[in-house]
């Protein structure tokens, strides 16, 4: 079996110690089989990529072979030998020669996907080591800004990230993966019922205007106090997680294929409440009749049924009051881990305690930290937001993006800023004496064609 000589691994330049777990016949074997039958990367593609590789020269072949294959061209050892001519490290080991060499030692197609396991394995286990020198490294650091409690925040994000990528931190990545990435995205939305590229609301309207709620989005839904915005939220957030139906997504892992595991942090309402009015949408069981126990028979049915098709649903709350934004990411973390989460829902942004002491500021941090776990876990946020009070001085009470209450920032991290107004809410005030008998009957007009209708308005 050939063996090859380490030369300025990058693990060794690194500090990272000698003896990190690796397979150097496992990456020969692999890279060979893949010269000598390039559908095989096909089979190990969504297992490794280069930087899983322990020896850099094999990180450097594998990345060029993926690159010609992806542009549908031929990567075999005669092909690579120009692109790798100048390479200081393949020289060491052989130069063409080696090439050839890994050709001979190849692997059956068969074992092709265990021997991929195996390196991505042992990258893993070399990440987990310095990840773990890392946080004894700093914990060892005695600073007063670094509180304990950061640094356990900060080790579960990395290990998180290492569970989900196969790397602590992510990097740099080339721009024909992105590319690759966005042609997938728009694929599923092709293939999916309705061309949405994102998660379907359940409602038809909002999902024609959205494309759906996209993966890595902040959506922000603001509004005045009984406008509805929890109203809409929880009928989003249900809507999700009844139509989740799990499958075998095109990369071959397990997911959900419709609808989605939901998370939901009710600051405001307990969960009871909060269940309780989803109980109400579901059922059609107007939630007053619900606390009071007056219900009709048909009404107690409708409500017991939709009691048991909840049950089924894959929506977990969290009612913790005035939960810290870091606190608030790890549990996110945890959800994901333990039962998956396709959809994240706040309520509400200022409800979130942030660290810095300026109230602008730390709904800044709180803003950019939604983000961050939009994108960390890959999943659309919806965040509920309050407006200033200046909305109600204004003869149009429709919200305005400068309505956003207490930062700019908002609007800067959001990728979409929703408003929910209900028109109904103001008309009430005007109702005109009982002896304006014309007005009255305008007025009464006017709310029977306002009532029980919200407009939602993307900013």
């Amino acid at each position: 079996m050939t063996q090859v000589r380490q030369s300025g691994n990058t693990d060794e330049a690194e500090g990272a110690g000698t003896g990190l777990p690796h397979n150097i016949e496992a990456e020969q074997q692999l890279l060979g089989a893949i010269l000598t039958n390039n559908e095989i990367y096909d089979r190990v593609a969504q297992i490794i990529k280069p930087q899983h590789f322990y020896e850099p020269v094999h990180e450097r072949i594998y990345a060029l072979a993926e690159q010609r294959i992806a542009a549908n061209m031929l990567a075999s050892p005669v092909t690579l030998k120009p692109f790798l001519a100048d390479d200081e490290g393949l020289k060491e080991l052989g130069g063409a020669a080696y090439l050839a060499r890994l050709a001979g030692a190849a692997i059956s197609s068969f074992a092709a996907r265990d021997y991929a396991n195996m390196i991505y394995e042992m990258h893993q286990r070399r990440e987990l080591i310095k990840l773990g020198a890392e946080i004894g490294d700093r914990a060892g650091r005695l600073e007063a800004k670094d509180t304990p409690g950061e640094q356990i925040v900060a080790a579960e994000q990395a290990l998180y990230k290492l569970a989900e990528t196969g790397a602590a931190t992510t990097g740099f990545q080339s721009f024909l993966s992105a590319v690759k990435d966005a042609v997938a995205v728009a694929n599923a939305a092709y293939q999916r019922d309705g061309g949405l590229a994102g998660i379907s609301t359940g409602l038809i309207d909002l999902d024609q205007k959205l494309g759906g709620l996209h993966r890595s989005d902040l959506l922000i839904l603001a509004g005045r106090p009984s406008m509805g915005k929890t109203s809409l939220a929880t009928n989003i957030a249900f809507n999700i997680a009844k139509a989740y139906k799990r499958g075998t997504l095109d990369d071959g892992t397990e997911g959900a294929i419709n609808g989605g595991v939901v998370g939901f942090y009710s600051l405001e309402m307990s969960s009871e409440q909060l269940a309780a009015r989803i109980l109400s949408e579901a059922s059609r069981v107007p939630s007053q009749k619900i606390r009071r126990g007056d219900m009709s028979e048909e009404e107690f049915r409708r409500f017991v049924d939709a009691a048991k098709a909840l049950e089924a649903c894959p929506l977990y709350i969290d009612d913790t009051p005035a939960l810290p934004i870091a606190q608030l990411a790890a549990r996110a973390r945890r959800l994901k881990r333990e039962h998956g989460l396709d959809a994240l829902f706040v309520d509400y942004l200022q409800l979130v305690r942030g660290t810095a002491e300026n109230r602008v500021n730390e709904i800044a941090e709180i803003s950019m930290g939604l983000k961050a776990i939009a994108k960390e876990l890959n999943i659309p946020v919806v965040a509920l937001s309050q407006l200033s009070r200046q909305v109600e001085s204004r003869d149009d009470k429709r919200p305005q993006l400068s309505d956003l209450r207490e930062s700019g920032s908002i609007e800067q991290d959001a990728d979409v800023v929703m408003f929910v107004f209900r028109e109904e809410y103001y008309a009430e005030r005007e109702k005109p004496s009982d002896d304006r008998l014309e007005e009255m009957a305008a007025w009464m007009e006017r709310m029977d064609r306002l009532h029980g209708k919200a407009e939602v308005i993307i900013g």
